[in-house]
């Protein structure tokens, strides 16, 4: 599973909220705002979808805008360890080895020309929410490397794989400096010798003692439940219509017993029984709202045998029969 570290999704949330957004507007976030806490990381796709939903409500360079507001201090242990690395550049050579804390989605990498060293991204902006994840990652970058000299190193260059959005007023105030669009590669440039320079926290002993704490989390790592609930649910939809699948036939899907996967559900909150039912009902709803299939073919989808149990048990997940959600009065 692709993922990002939830401090990353936390920090986007309390910057929405900062420029107005209210909290009401994440309610049909996948993962409540309530459950956070219990979670390490999130997965790649609420994460970037997140990205693409507070792009259309406050504008494209609101990613930009975010990496601005970062602080060592929300990347965890792996932050602290950043700021007592002995040079400022040794921040990457870190990442590229105990990244899979903050996401696994993408690497750094660093590439010197003469006096300029390219610091690359290696990533695919494959949709939308991928090309605003990667702005507001190299936005960070440069708030990061000032707080770890305590000094004001600027970029010399910047560029995107994607191609310019309309407004950049938000790109040129973070990096100032030259900014390319549809170039080969996600990249920000420096020049070698502020890369060089020493960290305002260097400390040899405090900084042996946070890899250690960086090397012990990252083998840490926990994928959250809610992944797995939604392969299963995938899984349930597709056997749905040929009938109600039993817990013996997509404990086979996934190469598991039926107890180990009662056990993950559970661990997740939810049982086989629910999910069934949740699976169903999302089904349900979405094609009398987006469809013009009968009812009764709907009833066959969601896997039921007669239209009359259907009815039935749409009443009861929702106050309404078929017929009254679909032309509602």
């Amino acid at each position: 599973m692709k993922y990002f570290s939830v401090n990353l999704y936390r920090k986007m949330l309390d910057c929405a909220i900062e420029e107005g957004i209210s909290r009401e507007d994440f309610m049909d976030l996948s993962t409540a705002i309530s459950a956070l806490d219990q979670l390490q990381v999130v997965s790649a796709e609420e994460f970037l979808s997140l990205h693409e939903f507070l792009a259309d409500k406050l504008g494209r360079g609101f990613a930009v805008r975010v990496g601005q507001k970062m602080k060592i201090e929300d990347y965890g242990v792996l932050g602290l360890s950043w700021r007592t690395c002995s040079k400022v550049g040794e921040i990457f050579e870190r990442s590229e080895r105990y990244f899979k804390l903050l996401s696994n989605t993408f690497d750094w990498q660093i590439k010197k020309e003469g006096s300029v060293s390219h610091v690359v991204l290696n990533r695919e902006a494959h949709r939308k929410g991928m090309e605003l994840s990667t702005e507001a990652s190299l936005s960070a970058t440069v708030v990061v490397l000032q707080a770890m000299s305590e000094k004001n190193i600027t970029p010399i260059h910047v560029s995107f794989k994607h191609k310019e959005p309309e407004d950049i007023a938000s790109h040129k105030e973070a990096f100032d400096c030259p900014i390319s669009f549809d170039q080969s590669q996600y990249s920000i440039s420096y020049k070698t010798e502020d890369l060089n320079v020493r960290t305002a926290k260097a400390d040899a002993s405090i900084n042996k003692y946070l890899l250690q704490q960086v090397d012990e989390k990252t083998k840490g790592i926990k994928i959250p439940g809610t992944k797995f609930v939604r392969d299963v649910e995938s899984l349930i939809k597709d056997a749905l219509p040929t009938g109600i699948p039993s817990i013996h036939h997509i404990a086979d899907l996934t190469a598991m017993s039926n107890r180990t996967l009662t056990r993950r559900l559970s661990e997740a909150g939810v049982t086989y029984r629910d999910l069934i039912k949740k699976t169903q009902e999302a089904i349900a709803k979405d094609m009398l709202r987006n469809t013009a299939q009968s009812i009764g073919d709907i009833a066959f989808l969601t896997g039921f045998s007669e239209q009359s149990a259907f009815n039935r048990a749409f009443k009861k997940w929702t106050g309404l029969t078929p017929s009254e959600f679909r032309n509602p009065s």
